[in-house]
């Protein structure tokens, strides 16, 4: 829990909160949509009806017009655009804002003078810090600029100018006087909102060297009272060109209380020698968090060069965890001279796992030795579990994307390219069309022709198989010199509002861990057909017994797919439902294979992740547990899945 040491500092902290567009705390009880007027603008909103949708904006009631212009923020149709404009006039602040958010969701730099006009008109906090963001979103060099010499009046409109600077940075929109406005926001006087949209946006801006700031953002990342301003600013540093790096670094990565912030620290350590980062290193495969030891033998992956095999043989010897164990594995193939004597070792650990995400890793692990690829894809095709035949075609990939790759195989590899497309597996067919269209592989000569991939197209089952087809489909127009366009998913389940009135506000939900038990707060007013379609799971026990599959360090956590291994589907889609709420710690989010082909997989973020913001519908967020999201790993059960049992009588006491 973070620690507030003084009391200015803790009301700057209560006026940032006022910008948070978060779940807003409001009598539990029955939801908002007994009144059918909602109910009407939410099924336009998700069956993208537009024309009928508009009439809404020019409602008689303020509720209409606000619900109507944030079902914009989801439909996201340009031609709401003048109507949205014009709301930023409305007598209701909360229409005002809900248009902002909408014109950002668009995304049309169309918007942007009226943008600014309306910033310099506008006298309510929320509002302003709403068209700021909105702004950044959209923004152009004349945008950047704006946001860069804005002068905030208060700690809300502060915070969303860094928001704002944040989008637009995101979008690689960024000046030198934005960044320096950035690196002024980290201030600790500042609200930890303006901190965190600053640290944030220095953390994004890819292109950007840091070097000038590196005293400034040295501070924020060892001294800030909030990790996760500590995490994004740790991030920052690697921009920093500096002779001590190395020592900062490790310093940070060795000490600082948050898993999150040490992780971060490693992260930031591409580019250094091994030898300068080697103390730090080592202690990250050891910490005591398994997402800190995860992401450090992935980043050992990432930055084999120059790392010691002695030091790896000798703290293989001490990890347990198969993840981080494999990676470690992969480092000692690739910068080993006894390769092939290492490898027939190596492989007895993949043919002996019992687990089968255990088993999937040492696979993957073998890739560090080019010689095992066609053991790899032996086991890949032969596979039972689809987790083990993914993570092969992913260790394959890992093989051919290869900086040493060696020439000699590359047509083999275009064989089991084509062969994983003609495997009838959603996974492999999507992975191996993503392989086959990679520029970086030039993969046009092995094929004479190409109707191996509209042949494999043509079998799919949609919308279950979305994610495949639009793999596939970018595939072909790439190699036929084609313009792609996105295939649009059929729409085929509309809400259930039926459902959707059983669900109070106060709904909560259990999640029975193998690690403990994580407890899920839902956002049906929010996102109802989301919600609802989690329900009918969960009543259903779908979710009973499967795996957390997906667990990025400091990222996610993800389950909910009955393949086990990311690529399982239902045999529908919902839409994508965008509300102005963010990504912090413990949110969780509809996974996706892009806009409205969410089914039944879901997220939950370990740290703020503003990037998915308007991209990955919110529907929940943890209210207990959250110490146990933070040690799951890959192949953790889900025990159960299960509502709580509510009413609205007790609820309203």
């Amino acid at each position: 829990m973070k620690k507030i040491h003084t009391l200015g500092l803790s009301l700057l902290l209560l006026s940032a909160c006022q910008y948070l567009p978060q779940k807003s705390e409001q009598a539990a009880g029955l939801n908002k949509f007994s009144d059918q007027q909602l109910q009407r603008i939410y099924t336009l909103q998700d069956e993208r009806k537009t024309a009928e949708l508009l009439p809404y904006l020019q409602h008689g009631k303020h509720t209409y017009r606000q619900e109507a212009a944030l079902a914009f923020a989801s439909v996201q149709d340009t031609l709401a655009i003048p109507q949205l404009l014009s709301l930023l006039t409305d007598t209701s602040s909360v229409v005002r804002t809900a248009a902002a958010y909408a014109i950002g969701q668009i995304g049309h730099k169309k918007a942007e003078d009226a943008l600014i006009r309306h910033i310099t008109q506008e006298t309510r906090p929320q509002v302003q810090a709403e068209l700021l963001e909105a702004l950044g979103k959209i923004a152009t060099p004349a945008g950047v600029n704006f946001l860069a010499t804005y002068k905030a009046q208060n700690p809300v409109a502060l915070g969303g100018q860094a928001w704002g600077l944040y989008r637009a940075g995101l979008r690689q929109q960024f000046s030198e006087q934005s960044i320096a406005k950035g690196v002024a926001l980290l201030n600790a006087q500042n609200p930890y909102e303006a901190r965190l949209g600053a640290a944030q946006f220095l953390s994004r801006t890819g292109k950007a060297d840091l070097t000038a700031h590196r005293q400034q953002l040295l501070t924020t990342a060892t001294s800030d009272v909030a990790p996760e301003v500590r995490i994004a600013a740790t991030h920052a540093l690697g921009k920093v060109r500096a002779s001590d790096k190395a020592k900062f670094l490790s310093g940070i990565a060795q000490s600082d209380p948050d898993y999150r912030v040490r992780l971060s620290a490693i992260r930031s350590m591409t580019g250094l020698e091994y030898e300068e980062i080697k103390t730090a290193i080592l202690a990250g495969l050891l910490d005591k968090n398994i997402n800190t030891a995860v992401a450090t033998s992935e980043f050992l992956q990432a930055n084999p060069q120059g790392v010691d095999v002695a030091d790896m043989q000798q703290v293989l010897l001490k990890l347990q965890d198969a993840r981080v164990r494999s990676n470690v594995l992969w480092v000692i193939l690739k910068n080993s001279p006894a390769r092939e004597f290492l490898s027939n070792r190596y492989k007895q650990y993949f043919e002996n796992a019992n687990n089968p995400y255990d088993k999937a890793q040492f696979l993957k692990a073998l890739s560090g030795d080019f010689n095992n690829y066609t053991y790899i894809a032996n086991a890949t095709f032969a596979a039972q579990q689809p987790v083990i035949a993914t993570t092969g075609m992913d260790a394959l990939l890992l093989m051919r994307t290869q900086p040493d790759f060696p020439k000699a195989a590359a047509a083999d590899f275009a064989e089991i390219f084509k062969k994983a497309v003609g495997s009838g597996d959603v996974a492999l067919v999507g992975m191996g069309a993503g392989a086959i269209r990679d520029p970086k592989l030039n993969l046009r000569s092995y094929y004479k022709d190409y109707s191996f991939l509209a042949q494999a197209q043509q079998k799919l089952q949609l919308p279950r198989d979305m994610e495949t087809n639009i793999e596939l489909q970018r595939t072909l127009d790439y190699l036929n010199n084609k313009e792609n366009v996105t295939p649009e998913t059929p729409f085929t389940h509309p809400i259930d509002w039926n459902l959707v009135a059983t669900i109070p506000t106060n709904q909560q939900v259990e999640i029975r861990t193998e690690k403990g038990l994580v407890v899920l707060q839902l956002f049906v007013e929010d996102a109802p057909g989301s919600v609802a379609n989690f329900v009918e799971l969960a009543k259903a026990n779908f979710f009973d017994g499967l795996y957390f599959h997906r667990v990025v360090p400091n990222f996610v956590a993800q389950g909910g797919d009955k393949r086990g291994d990311g690529w399982g589907s239902s045999e529908y889609s919902i839409r994508s439902e965008f509300a102005p709420l963010h990504y912090r710690e413990g949110y969780v989010g509809m996974a996706s294979a892009g806009k409205d082909t969410e089914s039944n997989q879901w997220f939950i973020t370990h740290s703020p992740a503003p990037h998915l913001d308007g991209r990955y519908t919110i529907f929940a967020k943890v209210v207990e547990g959250m110490e146990v999201v933070h040690q799951l790993e890959v192949g953790d059960r889900i025990h159960y899945v299960k509502l709580r049992e509510t009413s609205v009588n007790t609820a309203n006491k």
